[in-house]
């Protein structure tokens, strides 16, 4: 059986078709989200809400804490027992989510890379907000340049992790994936989509939503209870931009203004990704084509 994939920028309404889609052919949600799954990140994380996680099985939301590792590597292998376990019961397990990199190892594969000491993170995300990303971005140039030349230094966290496992085993990153195993499961990826004025619209509604909501407390009482604010979670979008409002580095409205800009460039940034992908069927919602996905899990099964 193949396993469809429901992927798509920031703000294009994975969660709402997801939840009909899911209603309509029986199946169980595994978020691919990396954010999600923490507890204390609700608000900046769009997760869905208790009335919508009730209507669908919901899988890999709500489960770490966030001094708890996550990263693709993890993601891919609970998400990978998850799957069996799904088919096992008789359902159907579905992918939704649109963090680029957690999707691409579970289409692709993941390398059997060691764990590393997690304090080797930890410091480059302070060399992050300390050197600048450009810094770090030379740096994997020398360390991994093959790796280095796939992306660039807006890709944060992909250079972090490419240093991470140079000065982490001595190893480029790119040599452990010319040797990784190809995955145990096949794949549908349907990416949504709509017109980018309307995607726009509609991220600069949900930024002004999640400080309505209530963000900037919830920032406050992440920071509160301890989390640094170079931590990860702090360092992505939305939380990033509250922490420094918090921490007076910004007023309200250049926190708004450059937590809505930001949020656009992700979302630009993960359609450019998604294009790569060429078996992708890709869901027009301005054309209501969300029906295409549910005729074709139904002819599937």
């Amino acid at each position: 059986m193949r396993i469809p994939i429901i992927a798509g920028p920031t703000a294009v309404g994975k969660t709402s078709v997801s939840l009909k889609v899911a209603e309509s052919v029986g199946a169980e949600i595994i978020s691919c989200d990396s954010r999600q799954i923490f507890r204390q990140l609700s608000i900046g994380t769009a997760k869905p809400s208790p009335s919508e996680l009730a209507r669908v099985r919901h899988h890999l939301v709500d489960e770490l804490d966030l001094d708890e590792p996550y990263s693709a590597g993890i993601f891919t292998r609970m998400a990978e027992e998850l799957i069996t376990g799904i088919l096992d019961r008789g359902h159907l397990p579905m992918i939704v989510g649109g963090s680029t990199l957690y999707l691409h190892a579970l289409l692709h594969g993941l390398a059997d890379i060691p764990d590393i000491d997690p304090a080797v993170r930890e410091r480059l995300n302070m060399r992050l907000v300390n050197d600048g990303s450009e810094t770090l971005y030379q740096e994997l140039l020398v360390a991994d340049p093959k790796f280095a030349s796939t992306l660039d230094n807006t890709k944060t966290q992909r250079v972090i992790r490419g240093l991470e496992v140079f000065e982490g085993t001595g190893q480029q990153l790119s040599s452990f994936h010319a040797n990784q195993e190809p995955p145990p499961f096949e794949f549908d990826l349907f990416v949504l989509s709509c017109k980018r004025e309307i995607l726009y619209g509609r991220i600069d509604q949900r930024v002004d939503q999640m400080i309505n909501e209530g963000l900037i407390d919830e920032v406050r009482g992440i920071l509160e209870r301890g989390t640094s604010k170079n931590s990860a979670a702090l360092l992505s979008i939305g939380y990033q931009e509250v922490t420094r409002f918090v921490e007076g580095e910004l007023d309200r409205d250049e926190m708004i203004e450059l937590f809505k800009r930001n949020t656009r460039r992700y979302a630009k940034r993960q359609l450019t990704w998604f294009r790569k992908y060429e078996q992708a069927t890709w869901i027009d919602l301005d054309s209501g084509d969300e029906t295409k996905i549910i005729e074709s899990l139904s002819l599937s099964g």
